[in-house]
């Protein structure tokens, strides 16, 4: 009795491994995941709530966010099929805000997604580069102290000869100090004004008197000083078309607000304060 049994079974294998496999659909936004009272659910409704989880949840891996997201489409469709009677306004009105929302933003994806002119691109460059005055840059280091006095004999010292990178790492109580008090390259507006001001009237390898800033006394050497130079236009480019794209999405906004038919009328004399009746959603 057992071999009949055996002998089925080998041939049913054999056939089985003779026959093509069934072709199978690559996967796509219609591909469905799963089925809950006969509403299909896809990998892309997948798709879109996983790209509106917050960052830190999206860094998951994917197994677990494909599991998690399963679960909670699932769990809200079978939710959603006990609910019975009339939408609360505030769910009708959300979904007509979504709706509006969203079907704006492909309008604006669109008028993002236009091409270019390169001389567009170039007069944008001029204007802000070529054409515009570039500023001074400073290269200054600075010993930090608490007081006047001690600021003052450390200027002293250094008028003697004192190495003003060994004084800095000695005496500095700023960051700085261990660095020899150098504080790199910068242009106007990136140090406290009385600071700025105090490197803008000096020379290149001159040290100043004592000045007074709300971190304490500085006695600032300036190492030297150049005008900063154009970016060239490839390093720049993307910017500058994130910038003409913004433009251009700005103008076609108040191009179409203005040849739509806008009656604002009705809001006419209405109270501010009416948008805090929550209650109302209910």
């Amino acid at each position: 009795m057992q071999k009949p049994l055996t002998y089925l079974a080998s041939v049913a294998l054999a056939v089985s491994l003779a026959l093509p496999v069934a072709a199978q659909d690559e996967p796509s936004l219609d591909t469905v995941v799963a089925t809950v009272n006969g509403t299909d659910i896809t990998l892309g409704h997948m798709i879109i709530a996983r790209t509106t989880l917050p960052e830190q949840y999206q860094q998951l891996p994917d197994e677990v966010l494909f599991t998690g997201i399963l679960d909670q489409l699932v769990q809200q469709s079978a939710l959603a099929d006990t609910f019975e009677g009339d939408l609360p306004n505030r769910v009708k009105l959300s979904l007509e805000n979504e709706t509006r929302s969203l079907t704006a933003g492909e309008v604006i994806e669109t008028v993002m997604a236009e091409p270019l002119e390169e001389d567009a691109i170039l007069a944008a460059y001029n204007e802000q580069y070529t054409d515009a005055e570039m500023g001074e840059e400073y290269n200054a280091s600075h010993i930090l102290v608490e007081t006047e006095q001690e600021a003052q004999s450390i200027k002293e010292a250094l008028d003697d000869g004192a190495d003003f990178a060994e004084l800095a790492r000695e005496k500095s109580t700023g960051p700085s100090g261990p660095g020899g008090g150098s504080l790199g390259w910068f242009g106007k507006g990136m140090m406290v004004p009385t600071f700025e001001a105090a490197v803008v009237d000096m020379k290149a390898g001159a040290v100043s008197d004592p000045v007074e800033t709300q971190f304490g006394w500085h006695v600032i050497k300036l190492n030297e000083t150049r005008t900063s130079e154009a970016p060239a236009l490839e390093d720049v480019r993307e910017e500058l078309e994130l910038q003409l794209r913004q433009t251009l999405v700005q103008s076609r906004i108040e191009e179409i607000t203005s040849a739509a038919e806008v009656d604002r009328s009705a809001s006419e004399g209405l109270d501010p304060a009416l948008l805090k009746n929550i209650e109302w959603l209910e």
